[in-house]
Order: C-alpha cells, then sequence, then structure tokens
C-alpha cells in the first residue's frame, strides 16, 4: 500500500506522539508499505513555523530530510496535474493543503494518512 501522510501525521510519527491510531501506526511502520509526504505539507509545516505555530529542532527543510531519510520515506512532489485538479474538486473541504493532498491521492493511487475524516468524502481511502 502506498500512504500519503498528512502533515500532523508525519509529525506524530517522527515525534513518537501518540495522536497516530494504532491502524495508522502498524500501517506506517509496515516495511510492506510505501509512505511519502507530501511537498504541500512541507509547505504548510514552513508556514507554520515561519508563524510559530510549529517549533522543531531544526530548519524545516533540514527537519524534513533528515526525518524522510531516518524513516525510508519519499516526498512527493506537485505537478501541475496535481495543482490543476483542484479546479475539479468539489468544496467538501476548504483547506488548501488539505484539497492538495486529496487529489494526489486520488491521482497517485494513494491511502491518505489523516485525522480529518471528513476528507473520505473525496471517495479516496483515509487512514
Amino acid at each position: 500500500m502506498r500512504l500519503l501522510l498528512d502533515s500532523h501525521a508525519f509529525l506524530w510519527w517522527v515525534g513518537g506522539t501518540r495522536g497516530l491510531s494504532a491502524r495508522a501506526r502498524k500501517a506506517i511502520g509496515s516495511p510492506r508499505n510505501e509512505c511519502y509526504l507530501s511537498h504541500a505539507s512541507v509547505w504548510e509545516m514552513a508556514i507554520k513555523a515561519a508563524l510559530g505555530k510549529l517549533r522543531l529542532p531544526v530548519p524545516v527543510a533540514k527537519f524534513v530530510v533528515q526525518e524522510c531519510e531516518r524513516n525510508a520515506f519519499g516526498l512527493l512532489p506537485l505537478s501541475l496535474q496535481h495543482v490543476t485538479a483542484i479546479e475539479h474538486l468539489p468544496m467538501h473541504h476548504r483547506d488548501p493543503f488539505n484539497r492538495l493532498l486529496v487529489v494526489q491521492a486520488q491521482l497517485e493511487g494513494m491511502t491518505l494518512v489523516s485525522r480529518d475524516r471528513s476528507l473520505s468524502e473525496y471517495g479516496i481511502k483515509v487512514l
């Protein structure tokens, strides 16, 4: 299974916090699954760090590279197809970062790991 981690899921995983469900932790930790972090989530983390809402031990870029390497996570870039697919996405959700994750999950055939269950209204798999 290919998993796309929402920013909070990524931060909870690398931070070892209990925010993730047991099912999500098992899926992320399984060597049979591939885990990815979207550039959209990195962008969101950079904005939150700049606003003082996210505190990391090192700058966001260094943190993401270190943690993705340490956890064998891939980075999923934003493509023109991803960002323009939002034009046809119903407005079930207004958060632009989550909308990007939804279209990436749809187009890449991924399961989204997120606590936001309303994202399943888009017909994607949400764990």
